[in-house]
């Protein structure tokens, strides 16, 4: 649940953007589309956090690759998200729980589903096994050249924080690699590694996009040069708070208003993600808001949208 004040800042926001999803932050085209980021790979596309899903969102030309890392009991850093084994594979329990041997004879596959012609709900990956990867595998698969975007799930965040930098000096690879997480520990689990290039953290970025909205403020800048993330929309709870009890009302907020993103840009050039773009709409409205990058589920879908819009973009 979501601090009223920020329910606030979001809901107000939400009514800003209310029927102005195509206008532009400063002018009526954009040159540039959005760069395409593969969440987890591409989860809508292959089993997330894999190789084969590594493969195929390269093979649909993405500009960078969003993974999520772990830690096995053995301290090697894997590619998972969820909290526990069943969410994705035929184990069970934390990925803390195995060596990477145990969890290199997981199925990653095992829950992904699709929807066959027939209309029957179908799992092919359960005849055909997908590994779970180490940081290690999956670097040695990905071309120098396409950008990584490391995304920290475990805690505590000091012993994933070092495994992975292990994993990244073996490989020369702090070059290649953002480091991102929805927990603030890690700003500080990384801040003894200069050469760590990390996002700013989650909370200073809600702050400022909560102070624009609903105190129309921009203090503080973010640095120049830095990397920001947060949701482009996100569904919230307005609370309110009573004497005698609490109100609440859903709000589906749009979170990066044109008023937010000058006030990221204010002070010299801000690189902004956008969390969650998954349709034509939405990734012309994150165009037209010259917005850098946006992390989509789907890169065979998003790919096919770039390719139908036609650039310059006309945003009016």
């Amino acid at each position: 649940m979501i601090e009223t004040r920020y329910a606030l800042a979001l809901l107000v926001a939400s009514l800003t953007l209310g029927g102005c999803v195509s206008q532009p932050a400063s002018s009526p085209t954009t040159g540039q589309p959005p760069q395409i980021v593969a969440h987890r790979g591409g989860t809508a596309d292959f089993p997330e956090n894999t190789l084969l899903a590594i493969d195929n969102a390269l093979q649909n030309k993405v500009d960078m690759l969003w993974l999520t890392v772990q830690l096995s009991s053995d301290q090697v850093p894997v590619l998972y998200r969820p909290t526990d084994l069943s969410a994705n594979t035929d184990g069970s329990g934390p990925v803390a729980g195995k060596t990477l041997a145990q969890l290199q004879q997981l199925n990653a596959g095992w829950q992904f589903k699709q929807d066959a012609a027939n209309g029957q709900v179908v799992f092919p990956y359960r005849t055909n096994p997908v590994r779970l990867p180490s940081l290690q595998q999956a670097l040695a698969a990905i071309p120098r050249t396409t950008p990584i975007i490391l995304d920290m799930k475990a805690l505590p965040a000091a012993p994933q924080a070092k495994a992975v930098a292990q994993v990244l000096e073996q490989n020369q690879a702090w070059d290649r690699v953002l480091i991102y997480s929805t927990d603030a520990s890690y700003q500080q689990a990384f801040a003894q590694y200069p050469q760590a290039r990390l996002f700013e953290s989650r909370d200073r970025t809600r702050d400022r996009l909560a102070n624009v909205a609903l105190a129309h403020s921009c203090q503080p800048v973010p640095q120049a040069g830095s990397w920001v993330a947060f949701e482009y929309q996100r569904k919230v709870e307005l609370v309110e708070t009573f004497t005698l009890g609490e109100a609440r009302s859903p709000v589906n907020a749009k979170l990066w208003t044109a008023p937010a993103i000058d006030c990221f840009q204010s002070k010299g050039k801000v690189h902004i993600l956008a969390i969650g773009i998954n349709s034509e709409e939405d990734y012309r409205a994150a165009a037209c808001r010259n917005i850098d990058a946006v992390l989509v589920d789907s890169p065979r879908t998003m790919r096919g949208v770039k390719q139908r819009l036609e650039w310059p973009l006309r945003c009016d």
